[in-house]
Parts: structure tokens; sequence; C-alpha cells
């Protein structure tokens, strides 16, 4: 049983049963970026939309490793950046990180399928963010995002809204956006879904990283190849005849039951997320 499923909602957090559950969702994500050593300190950032018109989403407390992170301590925020309701768990003086909210407003105002929104600084993601040919389709988890990943040229710390417009432009429709110099991020239409995208994504980088490292010509299949291959990933249809694949399984549940096993970790190695 999940944290969400168990944890107190209404009365007893000042909150209804859907932003609480959501609350939870968001505080797993957290610990498992944690959990994954894909952190910098206090500096990345990974927000959850609210539902309903008033465009609120949740954001993590400027000040807090992401191993603090609880789904109580989580700050409530307009697209302004206005504070919603105070977060009872977070210590007064915790504000909003400027740069996360120059990000993460942008994305969340720009794409209304973009629930979830993801940020990291890694080490890997930061050496393929400075390579000029980006992210190369070596190996199959970075076949998710093949054709499917935008670039934003790097325009110094992320505090200036007149990049917003750069940068939505260039994440355009696509999942995944690779900051040069800087790092990655990934959206989702939930949590679970942008954390996977950023799991993958990073494993791919990794990767490549070490491939490249061993200083030996590299294989990268062809490009008709790398496309059947994503649309397998993505879920796509295989609609091209000369993509093939018309006997191919289907795996619809491969997202859920992933995101279920996240979860069932993410209680074990953080019990107290749900406070």
């Amino acid at each position: 049983m999940s944290v969400a499923a168990s944890s107190p909602t209404g009365a007893e957090t000042g909150r209804g049963p859907t932003e609480w559950a959501l609350r939870c969702e968001l505080a797993a994500v957290y610990r498992l970026v944690d959990h994954f050593r894909m952190t910098d300190l206090i500096y990345t950032h990974i927000s959850l939309r609210l539902p309903g018109p008033e465009h609120h989403f949740l954001i993590n407390p400027y000040g807090l490793l992401f191993s603090e992170i609880t789904a109580s301590s989580l700050v409530k925020i307009d697209l302004d950046g206005n504070p919603v309701d105070p977060p009872p768990a977070v210590p007064t003086g915790f504000g909003v990180n400027p740069a996360g909210f120059v990000i993460h407003s942008a994305v969340h105002r720009a794409r209304p399928d973009a629930h979830c929104v993801l940020h990291t600084h890694t080490r890997a993601g930061c050496a393929v963010a400075a390579q000029r040919d980006g992210l190369l389709p070596l190996n199959q988890m970075s076949m998710e995002f093949y054709g499917r990943v935008g670039y934003h040229a790097y325009e110094g710390v992320a505090l200036s809204l007149a990049e917003q417009e750069r940068l939505v432009a260039d994440l355009g429709p696509h999942p995944a956006l690779i900051l040069r110099n800087h790092g990655l991020l990934t959206v989702g239409g939930t949590a679970g879904q942008a954390f996977l995208r950023m799991y993958y994504l990073e494993r791919a980088c990794e990767i490549q990283v070490t491939a490249q490292s061993t200083g030996v010509p590299l294989v990268l299949p062809e490009p008709e190849i790398c496309e059947r291959a994503a649309r397998q990933l993505t879920g796509e249809p295989l609609d091209d005849p000369e993509l093939g694949g018309e006997d191919d399984y289907v795996d619809a549940d491969a997202g859920a039951l992933a995101w279920g096993a996240l979860r069932r970790l993410a209680d074990r190695i953080a019990p107290d997320l749900a406070t």
C-alpha cells in the first residue's frame, strides 16, 4: 500500500484528499531523486500542478535538502510566484528558489499537459549538456528521447523573466529539454511520468559519457531503427510501413508498474514523506 493511500487527509492536514495525495506523490519524487543521487544540495527543483482553474502548483521550499521534503512542507504558489498558503512544516524564512520559479512557472504556463516539471544538475546530465551534439542514440535508454528532446542555449543563471519565452519555445512539445551548459529537464502528465523520464534520461547520459570515455569508435543505429525504438518506448503508433512493427507486442502497463514499484521504494526509504 502506498503512503498516499494510508496518509491523513482533509481536516487532519487542512487540505483536501486530492491535494494531499498529490503532495505525497511529489514528496515521493523528491525522495527518489535524492535516493538515486540526482540532487545538487538545495539548488534544483520539482513542481506539480494542482487541479483547478487557479493554476496553482507545488514546489520545494528553498533551503531544504530533497531528503528533508515532506508532503506538508511543499510550498503552494501561483504562476506569479505568490504563496497561496503558508507551509506549516517549514521554518519561517524559507521561500521559493527564484530560478525555480522562473523555469517552472514558464513551463506550467505554456504547457497544460506538463503537470509535473523536474529539473536536475547531475554530473552526466551536465556533461552531455556541454557537448555540441547533445544526446546521442547510443543505447536503448536514449532511444526514448530520439527526436523528442529540445535544447536551450545557456543564458546565465535562470533569474530573468525574459528568458521564459525562449525556454518554452525550445522545449516545444517535447517531454525533455537539455539546458546547454546547465542540466536536464523533464515534464510529465504525472509526477511519476516526469520522474521515469528523468531517470532514463539521466541513465542515457551516464551511458553516453561512459561509452565516450573508452576512446573507441561508437556505433549509432540507423535513423529508422532509432525512430522505431522511440515509438515502441513511448507507445506511439508504428504507422509507417518502413518502420515495421505490425506484430510488435505493446507493453501499455510498463510505466504504471514501474511507478508503483518506485512508490513502494519511496515508502520504505522515507516513511516520513507523508507527514
